[in-house]
């Protein structure tokens, strides 16, 4: 068993369950109404600032105030188009889920309820077996949110990053830190929430807790949302101990008690269930350092510092040529294969078979 001090003591207190990773993560536009500072746009060029650019001109930065992180280093090659829901589409979903086993489909962005034909994406994915579920802002969910759960959404992850206008304001752009546009923008959540909650969709909220001085905006979070949405914490790579010590010093304040440990075999992530006096439960998500043995092994980024998510999972883009690329890292770009290549490689089995042995090894 690997080391991680989230970890430490648990496995004696509390069960351990361990599943296999079974969900595939698409890219389904690149459009997004807010300029968060920290946002990594699943690996991808900000399309508005690099339309016009070739790979080895794209600019991580542009006129629109977004940002993605990774792209300075990330050897991206091509610029994020929209999904469509058509055959290509249908076909990308039977190839994956035909040579990997995917279970659940989900839709990431830029942000998802500003395509508008994302209730025709959640029915297609739906009619070829998959469960579906959304990350989004909730910046246009009472307009989009409702045709989607008609079409069978299953959940929706809101990620929230300020609980005031003040707070949102920080973390934006510097030429978007408008108070009035803050208010504007977590108006819009809050009713995007009380919409999914209303249409019987599975709603819960992402936070991210770089360090103490944000526990008290956790605080306010569950005073505002409970019990409207499960509440996910998420510790921040960036941060390290610090973030980790903040997390501690949240579950102290909260009297959580420690009830499950849930590993996913096949991807970095693993989640950790705690149950308040009150009854409910909050997960905090931790990221371990898993690796593909082979394609991992050589890569520059393969060491504690550098490798920030570590392999998390499959994900799949549209370029503007409709070709549909699967990427493996989002710190590494440049390994996207069109998807008939992907099917056919190294890479494909390697995932399969890493993903086996880690349920093996983590289930005993």
């Amino acid at each position: 068993m690997f080391e991680h001090r989230a970890l430490r003591g648990l496995s004696d207190r509390v069960p351990v369950r361990v599943t296999m990773d079974g969900t595939l993560r698409v890219k389904v536009i690149d459009a997004c109404g807010m300029t968060c500072t920290f946002c990594h746009n699943e690996g991808t060029p900000v399309a508005a600032d690099n339309h016009a650019q070739y790979a080895g001109e794209f600019g991580a930065a542009g006129r629109s105030g977004h940002i993605s992180i990774y792209l300075a280093t990330n050897g991206a090659r091509f610029v994020a188009a929209p999904v469509f829901p058509d055959d290509t589409f249908r076909a990308a979903l039977r190839g994956l889920r035909d040579a990997l086993g995917f279970e659940e489909v989900h839709l990431t962005g830029g942000e998802p309820t500003l395509h508008p034909e994302l209730a025709a994406i959640v029915g297609l994915a739906r009619e070829e077996g998959y469960n579906v579920g959304v990350t989004s802002n909730g910046e246009n969910g009472v307009r989009i949110l409702p045709g989607c759960a008609k079409a069978g959404l299953n959940r929706v992850n809101f990620s929230i990053f300020g609980t005031t206008p003040e707070e949102l304001a920080q973390v934006q752009n510097v030429r978007y830190r408008s108070a009035s546009l803050a208010t504007r923008k977590i108006q819009a959540l809050e009713r995007s929430i009380q919409v999914a909650t209303e249409e019987g969709i599975d709603a819960s909220a992402n936070v991210v807790v770089p360090d103490r001085t944000h526990v008290a905006r956790v605080h306010r979070l569950l005073a505002r949302y409970s019990p409207l949405v499960s509440l996910r914490v998420l510790s921040s790579l960036a941060d390290g101990d610090n973030s980790l010590d903040a997390i501690d010093q949240l579950l102290s304040d909260l009297d959580a008690e420690p009830q499950e440990v849930h590993f996913i075999a096949g991807t970095s992530g693993f989640r950790i269930s705690y149950r308040l006096p009150s009854g409910r439960v909050i997960k905090v998500k931790h990221i371990r350092p898993l690796r593909l043995p082979e394609t991992c092994a050589s890569c520059r980024f393969n060491n504690p510092t550098d490798c920030q998510e570590g392999y998390y999972g499959v994900r799949l883009y549209r370029d503007p040529k409709g070709t549909f690329q699967v990427g493996v890292c989002i710190q590494r770009m440049d390994l996207c294969l069109p998807m008939d290549q992907f099917l056919d490689s190294a890479v494909c089995g390697e995932i399969s078979k890493m993903r086996e042995q880690e349920f093996h090894d983590l289930s005993a």
